[in-house]
């Protein structure tokens, strides 16, 4: 139970600061440092929830990343169903404190929908929305598997080398699609958009679902044939 409660923490804690981020700043083309802030901001909790929460959890929160983990032989199947839905649940709840901090204190949603992803950015074409997601989701979930591996002997510089990767992913994919590599980030914003009266993504959720899972799907398939 202390694995769940942990990545629910983490992935509430992720979506309030890297989603309360681009809310804030916004991530519009013409402003090159909302993109830069943003995608710090993601790969920044990463770096700090891994070190806060790794060792209880392993600081998935992420269902990619646990699907990954899943099919290389990490972890149970019941405990993957334990961790996805305590991510959905962590997800949510980060963005129903976005929704108060915002509602009570006025301050303005930049991104039209507490962080939500879109497919703006690829002139709305789910295809290219799917393509994006699956290789920025294959490059990350492929970088957690290499540093993560008992053969790779990184220790503590685990955390740090998988919040850059995350950032690096984010710097390319926000101005496509969001950059989602996480179906739970993607879930929780959409979710109370949709109570706040804003529909559109929930629309598209599923491209930033799928396109996640499949991309984490390919980088355990290609991990575990390199590493065997």
């Amino acid at each position: 139970m202390k694995k769940y409660v942990a990545e629910c923490i983490g992935t509430a804690v992720l979506v309030v600061l890297g989603c309360g981020t681009a809310m804030l700043v916004g991530c519009d083309a013409a402003n090159g440092s909302g993109y830069l802030l943003t995608a710090l901001a993601f790969g920044l909790v990463i770096v700090g929830m891994a070190y806060s929460i790794g060792n209880i959890s392993g600081c998935h929160i992420n269902p990619a990343v646990s699907l990954g983990v899943l099919l290389t032989g990490g972890m149970p199947a019941s405990e993957f169903i334990g961790y996805v839905v305590s991510q959905c649940i962590g997800a949510f709840a980060g963005a129903g404190i976005l929704a108060l901090i915002f509602g009570l204190g006025g301050a303005t949603d930049q991104t039209g929908g507490f962080g939500s992803n879109g497919l703006a950015g690829v002139n709305g074409s789910p295809v290219a929305g799917l393509l994006v997601e699956i290789v920025l989701t294959f490059i990350f979930v492929l970088a957690i598997l290499g540093v993560t591996s008992k053969k790779a002997g990184h220790g503590s510089f685990g955390g740090l080398v998988i919040g850059l990767t995350l950032t690096l992913v984010h710097i390319l994919g926000i101005g496509l699609t969001g950059t989602s590599v996480n179906p739970a980030r993607s879930f929780g914003p959409a979710l109370v958009a949709a109570f706040a009266g804003n529909l559109e993504p929930l629309g598209t959720l599923w491209v930033f679902i799928v396109g996640p899972l499949v991309g984490a799907a390919l980088a355990a398939v290609v991990y575990k044939y390199l590493e065997d």
